[in-house]
């Protein structure tokens, strides 16, 4: 029993190191512009069946689909934002609808271009077991465990360190008093829609290097990436590493003690009880009156 709920643990904080790189991009998003894009779990998608493509038609490692899946994906996004920066009413509610209709339109075109087949790769390199000790996973998980730490250590330094990831809080922080001070805020909202696609780039090629993709998977990618998002509290980037870990970890240790029927229930049960108990998130600031 020991060595299964040790495993569980394991297997939940690589589990949960994916989640948090899929989660990545709303959660930027989301914490800049307080827009919540319902098209992200579509955008990681289409990552997964750019990787698929590359592998089934070049024979190649779908790690090679990376650099093609950023461009696309990235592109992609910042058409989404394009289209969301039509609105100038009540953009809150209204950007919801809006990439919601984006999202079903994005899994039509992957349903009309790749079929509604399921699909997973099939390279044994990374599909391989990596054993620690009595832990074990396969190689892809624990490449894009250290992928996902590097790309929210590094989005985390361009939002402190650099001109626009200082421009994008204060946009967020207050838009007027941001124009006072030279910044343009449709550019930087734009910049951070093209970020948060590069990074979906890279959790859609992350998703299909471990697991399966079939084109209704966008909807159940943006759920799970708005819960890790709201656990994490707005704009705390290692806010969704912690809740993403949490989410992973509760999940497996579901699987394992209980049933993988009840997966989907632990997440949600985990997620109503951190916002009960802490509603400005796991590491969200609490925001001052007045």
């Amino acid at each position: 029993m020991t060595e299964l709920i040790l495993q569980a643990l394991y297997s939940g904080l690589l589990q949960g190191g994916s989640y948090a790189l899929i989660a990545l991009g709303l959660a930027l998003v989301f914490g800049t512009m307080r827009v919540i894009n319902l098209a992200h779990g579509e955008l990681v998608l289409l990552a997964a069946y750019i990787a698929y493509s590359v592998e089934s038609g070049l024979g190649l490692n779908p790690a090679w689909a990376i650099p093609i899946a950023v461009v696309v994906v990235g592109a992609t996004s910042a058409g989404v934002y394009w289209i969301v920066s039509r609105i100038k009413q009540d953009r809150e509610i209204n950007s919801l609808i809006l990439t919601f209709g984006i999202g079903v339109i994005l899994t039509n075109l992957i349903l009309l271009i790749w079929k509604a087949d399921v699909r997973s790769t099939s390279s044994s390199w990374l599909q391989e077991a990596f054993v620690v000790g009595p832990l074990y996973s396969m190689r892809s998980e624990l490449i894009f465990f250290v992928v996902s730490l590097v790309l929210m250590g590094g989005l985390w330094w361009w939002l402190s360190r650099s001109w626009y990831g200082r421009a994008l809080r204060a946009v967020s922080s207050n838009r007027d008093a941001a124009k006072l001070m030279g910044i343009a805020p449709g550019r930087t909202e734009l910049v951070s829609f093209i970020v948060a696609g590069m990074l979906a780039g890279f959790a859609g090629v992350a998703l299909y290097s471990y697991g399966v993709i079939q084109p209704a998977y966008g909807g159940a990618l943006t759920v799970k990436a708005f819960i890790i998002t709201v656990l994490a509290g707005i704009g705390s980037i290692p806010g969704v590493l912690l809740g993403a870990v949490l989410l992973g970890v509760a999940e497996a240790l579901t699987v394992t003690l209980a049933s993988s029927a009840l997966q989907e229930l632990a997440g949600m049960t985990l997620f109503l009880l951190v916002l009960l108990v802490m509603p400005n998130g796991l590491m969200g600031a609490t925001r001052r009156r007045g």
